[in-house]
């Protein structure tokens, strides 16, 4: 019963439909996203609606330094993610057991490293992004406290990783639901009924992370065959690890990058005042659940391309990548569209201030309309990555995209007249065209490549 209630939560990527599969496994992806980001989202509504704008601004402007720091060590559980695939379409079961324990065991210490990093280092590093003064005191403690949950966090990501790489998206996203009710539940009793703050939302988000991650863990310790994780079994296995590296590295130093541009960005922006930042904070948490509806297809790429590479199924994979394009481009401009057409709404979500509503908009008008831009950008590195080619997509993303973004903020932003938060968010959808168009010249030149030496 147990073995095909396991069966049942899985999608054979190497064969049949390819839409259909990707829309199986991509829906509960994104709805595990969603979910994810509610935990954000939750501490986000309920300090503005109850602790004001400066909790509000302490609380989203650590968000690029949080997504700079865990950029460190996620794009690990990309390496992780390839290889399990590649090993389970090609029924390698030995390298599959061992991919599952090097991945949980590194997903541990990354999270116990970033720990110590974000204890360590939050007020000097929030200082330096010239965090407003009077959110300072609240940002370094929030970020402090999210921190102490990173190793749960970590292991629930790369746990989450192993379990796509054989299409299953459902069981994460179940666990998600469960962690993300106890951390709507938790923040709504700190926050309003003890009134800790910021220090209440940070608290309930890491007993959500520490909830996701046990449910993961069972998960794994109750499948059968190579999947299985026995903690037995628990150690790096050197040659493993070289291989994760060898694809997640790239894919982490591109993360970082992508994040640090982003750090940069959101130092530009705290310059502008609390009720801008605020309004720039609850702009990113809206474009953040269209962001990871579209990152699905750019994880499922990643995954049916790798499956289909040790499948020896190479006819797929073209179709693969346009499929995954088409997908993201309707659900980019879908999401984008709805969301612009409705920010006043949305925005009034995590505010009553009318000034932080309208620099909420400006934003929202220069990134969440182009955004299904960044979603094909994302496809496209997906299927390079799944191919193997994980330095080329890194190379190309920083110039293409951190490169043109740094250099516009250091250049004409600078100036008088360029001197305004829509001259800084347009840097976002040029960038994201440019990098775009060089990634597919690149896939193109790589696929002939692969075809002629396999």
């Amino acid at each position: 019963m147990s073995s095909d209630r396991n069966k049942s939560n899985k999608i054979d990527m190497c064969s049949g439909p390819i839409v259909g599969r990707l829309l199986l496994f991509t829906v509960p992806l994104i709805l595990s996203s969603v979910l994810q980001l509610l935990f954000n989202a939750a501490d986000v509504v309920v300090v503005g609606k109850y602790a004001g704008d400066n909790s509000l601004a302490a609380v989203g402007s650590v968000v690029p330094l949080v997504n700079l720091l865990i950029s460190a060590f996620m794009g690990l559980s990309i390496g992780s993610n390839v290889l399990a695939s590649r090993y389970r379409g090609s029924r390698d079961d030995s390298s599959l057991s061992r991919t599952v324990h090097t991945s949980m065991l590194v997903s541990a210490i990354s999270g116990m490293i970033l720990t110590v990093i974000g204890v360590i280092f939050a007020e000097p590093i929030l200082i330096l992004m010239n965090s407003p003064v009077e959110t300072l005191p609240l940002a370094s403690l929030y970020l402090r406290i999210y921190f102490v949950g990173m190793p749960a966090s970590m292991v629930y990501n790369f746990g989450s990783a192993i379990l796509r790489a054989v299409g299953d998206t459902k069981r994460p996203m179940y666990y998600l639901t469960a962690a993300g009710i106890v951390n709507v539940i938790l923040n709504l009793l700190f926050v309003i009924r003890f009134r800790m703050d910021v220090a209440g939302v940070g608290i309930a988000t890491v007993i959500s992370q520490i909830i996701s991650a046990a449910l993961v863990v069972r998960c794994l310790m109750g499948e059968e065959g190579a999947l299985r994780f026995d903690p037995r079994k628990l150690g790096i296995d050197k040659d493993i690890l070289i291989r994760i590296t060898r694809i997640g590295l790239p894919a982490s130093f591109q993360g970082m990058l992508f994040s640090l541009s982003n750090v940069i960005i959101q130092s530009s922006v705290n310059g502008f005042g609390a009720t801008v930042v605020a309004g720039n904070s609850a702009a990113m948490n809206i474009e953040g659940f269209i962001y990871v509806s579209m990152n699905a297809f750019y994880q499922a790429c990643i995954s049916f391309v790798s499956a289909n590479v040790g499948a020896r199924r190479h006819e797929r994979i073209n179709k693969i990548v346009i499929r995954s394009e088409a997908c993201v481009i309707v659900t980019g401009m879908l999401l984008g569209g709805l969301a612009y057409m409705f920010g006043s709404e949305l925005l009034s979500i995590y505010t009553d201030s009318d000034a932080v509503i309208r620099a909420g908009l400006i934003r929202m008008l220069y990134i969440c309309l182009p955004y299904f831009l960044c979603g094909m950008m994302d496809v496209m590195v997906g299927g390079l990555r799944g191919l193997g080619y994980a330095v080329l997509p890194m190379i190309v993303s920083l110039v293409g995209a951190c490169g043109l973004r740094l250099l516009w903020i250091f250049t004409l932003f600078r100036l008088p007249r360029f001197h305004e938060t829509r001259y800084l968010y347009i840097t976002y959808p040029v960038s994201w065209t440019v990098t775009f168009l060089a990634h597919v010249i690149c896939y193109i030149a790589v696929k002939k490549k692969f075809d002629r030496e396999h």
